[in-house]
């Protein structure tokens, strides 16, 4: 996984509510479980006007002019802002895999369903919960100035806009941590790599007919 420490990227708005894992990754993709190449199909029925399929070449499919993710001024955005309920519906740990696979870092947005920020988590991306008010006022920012970008900071906690404000939020600290490190839950493992060798070791003298 991938540490997050400060990212100043570029901003784009997915301005609806209750958005579902399906939308952010149809089911007929959930066949790989590979973390990566689920990029190009992220919110394929919303980014094009066809119905997409496994392995198919995207580059001659038709796209939808007026998705916000289509639109020039958004290329490369690495932060999503979000509405109320972002990541509902099927656990799919595919949904954080397409969202990070297609460039974005950071979500942004007032609540997110909780099995989808868990995995967000564990897959790199950073959810950060703001106030409605404050949300509503970065969607403001952002529609009204192309290139709206944020800093944010994962070691002070602080999002910075292009105004000089600066917005505190909070995240666990041992989430915040293992984020910082890049560590996934089998980096987590991997850090005790030398207790794991010296207790198989010790297993193979004491239970040796476990080995034969």
């Amino acid at each position: 996984m991938k540490p997050f420490q400060k990212l100043d990227g570029l901003v784009a708005p997915m301005d609806r509510a209750n958005v579902d894992t399906d939308a952010i990754i149809p089911k007929q993709f959930l066949k790989s479980i590979k973390r990566s190449g689920f990029g190009p199909n992220l919110f394929d029925e919303w980014r094009y006007l066809d119905v997409g399929q496994p392995g198919q070449d995207n580059s001659g499919r038709p796209v939808n002019p007026e998705f916000v993710l289509n639109q020039p001024r958004y290329q490369g955005a690495q932060i999503l802002l979000t509405r109320d309920n972002f990541g509902c519906g099927s656990s799919r740990e595919h949904a954080p895999w397409a969202l990070e696979d297609f460039g974005f870092r950071v979500l942004i947005g007032p609540s997110f369903a909780d099995i989808f920020f868990n995995n967000c988590f564990k897959n790199g991306l950073l959810p950060i919960r703001l106030a409605a008010d404050e949300v509503d006022a970065l969607f403001v920012q952002c529609h009204a100035a192309e290139g709206y970008r944020l800093a944010v900071d994962l070691q002070a906690c602080t999002i910075t806009r292009p105004d000089g404000k600066v917005i505190a939020f909070e995240v666990d600290a041992f989430r915040r941590e293992c984020l910082l490190n890049g560590w996934d839950d089998i980096g987590l493992t991997l850090r005790h790599a030398d207790k794991i060798r010296d207790y198989e070791a010790r297993r193979r003298i004491d239970q040796p007919w476990l080995f034969a």
